[in-house]
């Protein structure tokens, strides 16, 4: 009887940020530098031909990462066609797709 007013309580997606495991996330910054940069502008998110169908936003990317989202970061990277839209756009010169593939490298699904 949880639903007597046409709506029910989604479950929380409270993330604790003590138990977030960023060992992966610091390899990523070693090996790429330009992951700091990212303004997260959504200038390559606008750009890209695979988010207009799919959701992939190397912005979003970033963000689940630095969140301990990593299977949802590499859910959305299985979408991206490596076209290279998003680095002629970036306004910080970011070479997303060398860090696209550094991402796929560090955080490969076993």
């Amino acid at each position: 009887m949880d639903n007597i007013f046409g709506f029910k309580l989604s479950p929380s997606s409270t993330i604790d940020m003590d138990k977030v495991d960023f060992t992966l996330f610091d390899k990523l910054h070693e090996l790429e530098p330009d992951a700091w940069k990212c303004m997260a502008c959504g200038s390559c998110s606008a750009t890209c031909p695979a988010g207009t169908f799919s959701g992939m936003s190397l912005r979003k990317v970033l963000h689940c990462l630095q969140r301990g989202k990593q299977k949802e970061a590499v859910n959305m990277l299985r979408c991206c066609m490596l076209c290279g839209k998003c680095s002629i756009v970036c306004p910080r010169g970011i070479n997303t797709r060398h860090l696209i593939l550094s991402i796929c490298k560090l955080y490969k699904e076993d």
